[in-house]
């Protein structure tokens, strides 16, 4: 089942979110910022979860919409929808093989380290233009 774990995401946003979400079958998740410490694969599966306390961690405050299941079309409609609804998130991630095991707060140190430096708010992350 496609899901999508929703962060600090509120008011009007939220529901021209959800509204796309659920046009595109994905199933619309909250994650409270206690639960920023987990990691993504307990937040997605629960029924996964063994009762171990999450990691301390700084909680953020930004939006950060995560994906995980999403067929090619329900990602390209999502993000249509989104762009339509002027919906946008900056910070959005796919969950792969690579970052599930990782907890929010790391996606989202390395989610806003990419956006920085995509949008000229920081050095590259990649070493593009090391010298």
């Amino acid at each position: 089942m496609a899901q999508a774990l929703l962060f600090n995401i509120s008011g009007e946003k939220k529901k021209k979110l959800c509204v796309q979400l659920v046009k595109q079958g994905i199933a619309p998740r909250d994650v409270l910022a206690v639960d920023q410490g987990r990691p993504l694969d307990v937040l997605l599966h629960p029924e996964s979860f063994s009762g171990e306390e999450p990691e301390a961690a700084e909680p953020f405050d930004d939006e950060m919409l995560v994906l995980d299941g999403l067929s090619p079309q329900q990602l390209r409609g999502l993000l249509d929808g989104l762009r339509q609804a002027k919906a946008s998130v900056a910070l959005k991630a796919v969950v792969t093989e690579e970052n599930i095991r990782w907890t929010p707060v790391r996606l989202h140190r390395e989610l806003q380290a990419e956006h920085e430096a995509m949008t000229g708010g920081g050095k590259s992350i990649h070493g593009a233009g090391r010298r």
